[in-house]
């Protein structure tokens, strides 16, 4: 009797178990029109009305994005499959009354961009991020959560994702959090895996080459995860055991690249055999690692994600900036670029950072708050972002180098500084803000030291003293003063005038001259505009500082005249002192052989 009572409470159990699971089901029959069926099952409802949502935002971005735009035949049914009452108080949510406890539902989404953020769904492949797939119930995001997979056997697609496998084409979240984290890709794709401390770190590579391909790039990713491991000393404990690149190396993807818990999205237009081998790699270095920082070394004001408004960081400097500066540095560090390629790589970031006038306006903290209205987030009116933004990014990027040299002058270095951020806080997944930051940075440099870097580059926006840092490892920076400078971008009309393409810059000859974006220079000093030539190209060759120029344009169809004063080029170089016969000494070799760890 009392074995009868335990199977009896084991089954009631495994039944109320079973009802706190939602489960999902998806297939693509009509993949070729780039729609997929979602259905859906919630049981064990207690409250009168289900609210349902489409989600607004999805990790790794921080903007929002109108993910209901592309649901469509909505209908909500009981367990007996009666209608059910459906009411919409705006456009992210569906509220459903009437039921018995049960709410099943179905609807088609349509998705084509195939990128970190959006859906994808053809003949090739049903590329799926999840928030902007799946529509989900907010008051029950603790539950476990199963979705179905059905996939297309006639296309040879197979399942790659981190989410935990169930049986055949079912796979497990253990809440909605984790299954909203959770890119899956169902496409023809291959598989190459290593392992590294009792690890799997997987590739699922959807790209139309060859076998011998996709070995060779696997090469690569192995050498990218292992100096990254070596920035930190180890690798993060990812919850299921391994790692996922989800590589789609199609011409219909759009190129970008999302970080997740345990797994990455990588896609690109370039296949490995039209420019990918080498052009792709960066991506898989920057994706991987945010393993560390972002997302378990994690800013606390991205905690908790909401799907419903965008999260204000600002940390990206920090998150995503230094990130950036690893990036190339560690493809450096593992032979898959040369000295020379990176330290030259560098001048196109440092000029777009350091001669930028947005700097007056925000610092590298307000920076990353732009977030929201950058992050592929889209708008119709004209913007002054040239003006007015620098990516956080590409600030961070060059901020990190600068602090990296700066350590290295005390014989100190950014790794060990990254390893330390590690320990406190991404090891131990305990968020951090900016004023955390100060103080380890103060800890593992000193107080002097650290508080300096934050006052002076942090909080405020100066700029750190990059050619004497970059004389410590044999690196030239200059600028050509004989060099003129017009500060506008103008491409070639078809009738072969020149149309400013952009805002000009704050404080630039062209932008002093009255000269804006949209204006037509039909002739320079009387003479009709350069016929075929860039107008950069033209003035660095016919003309030098101080020089003035009368410039006839068209604004709105009206002829006008302005006087522009040439001044001299901002723009920086970098290079390795080598390229000017500058022989580097055995202590600046040194130095130089420990930033990139070369031999």
């Amino acid at each position: 009797m009392r074995y009868l009572l335990v199977l009896l409470l084991f089954g009631l159990q495994s039944i109320q178990l079973f009802a706190q699971t939602n489960t999902y089901s998806i297939s693509f029959e009509n993949a070729e029109h780039h729609e997929a069926t979602i259905s859906a099952t919630f049981q064990n409802i207690k409250s009168d009305t289900l609210p349902l949502r489409m989600s607004r935002t999805s990790p790794g971005r921080y903007a929002l994005h109108e993910f209901a735009k592309n649901v469509y035949s909505f209908k909500a049914t009981d367990s007996k499959g009666n209608d059910l009452i459906v009411s919409r108080t705006n456009p992210y949510s569906w509220n459903i009354s009437g039921h018995d406890g049960t709410v099943k539902i179905s609807y088609i989404l349509f998705a084509n961009r195939g990128d970190g953020t959006y859906s994808q769904i053809d003949e090739t492949h049903a590329h799926l991020n999840i928030p902007t797939t799946f529509m989900y119930a907010p008051s029950l995001k603790d539950r476990k959560i199963e979705v179905d997979f059905n996939t297309r056997d006639d296309l040879n697609w197979k399942i790659a994702t981190q989410l935990p496998q169930v049986k055949d084409h079912t796979y497990s979240a253990p809440n909605l959090y984790y299954f909203m984290d959770s890119p899956t890709e169902l496409s023809n794709h291959k598989v190459r895996e290593f392992t590294v401390d009792g690890q799997t770190i997987k590739l699922a590579l959807h790209d139309p080459g060859t076998e011998e391909e996709a070995d060779q790039y696997f090469e690569k990713v192995k050498k990218v995860v292992l100096a990254e491991k070596e920035v930190f000393g180890e690798l993060p404990t990812f919850d299921y055991g391994s790692y996922t690149f989800l590589a789609c190396y199609i011409l219909n993807a759009s190129g970008d690249g999302m970080e997740h818990r345990n797994s990455t999205i990588l896609t690109s237009t370039r296949t490995l055999a039209n420019g990918g081998m080498d052009g792709n790699i960066g991506t898989v270095s920057h994706e991987f690692f945010h393993s560390w920082n972002v997302e378990r070394i994690r800013p606390k004001s991205l905690e908790p994600f909401n799907f419903e408004e965008a999260n204000m960081s600002g940390e990206l400097w920090f998150a995503e900036g230094f990130t950036s500066y690893y990036t190339n540095l560690i493809l450096c560090r593992a032979g898959l670029i040369t000295p020379k390629k990176y330290v030259e790589g560098l001048t196109g970031t440092f000029n777009y950072v350091w001669n930028s006038p947005a700097r007056q306006f925000f610092n590298p903290i307000e920076m990353s708050y732009q977030a929201p209205f950058v992050d592929a987030s889209t708008s119709v009116d004209p913007v002054n972002r040239e003006n007015t933004f620098i990516s956080y990014y590409s600030y961070g990027s060059v901020l990190g180098l600068a602090l990296d040299l700066s350590l290295r002058e005390k014989d100190l270095n950014l790794d060990d500084f990254m390893k330390l951020v590690w320990t406190a806080y991404g090891k131990s997944e305990n968020t951090y803000n900016i004023e955390n930051l100060n103080k380890t940075l103060n800890i593992y440099a000193g107080e002097e030291f650290g508080n300096n870097f934050f006052n002076s580059f942090i909080y405020k926006s100066e700029m750190p003293r990059y050619t004497e840092l970059f004389k410590t490892v044999g690196v030239s920076l200059s600028q050509n003063k004989e060099a003129a400078y017009f500060g506008a971008a103008v491409s070639i009309t078809d009738d072969f005038n020149g149309k400013i393409r952009s805002n000009t810059k704050m404080g630039s000859p062209a932008y002093i001259a009255g000269l804006d974006k949209g204006d037509i220079i039909t002739a320079i000093n009387g003479e009709k505009f350069p016929n075929g030539i860039q107008l950069n190209k033209f003035i660095e060759n016919e003309f030098k500082p101080n020089d003035k120029l009368s410039i006839s344009f068209l604004r709105d169809g009206m002829e006008r005249k302005t006087e522009v004063t040439l001044t001299a080029d901002p723009k920086y170089t970098i290079s390795l002192i080598e390229k000017n016969e500058e022989a580097p000494s055995k202590k600046i070799l040194k130095a130089r052989k420990a930033w990139l760890k070369i031999e």
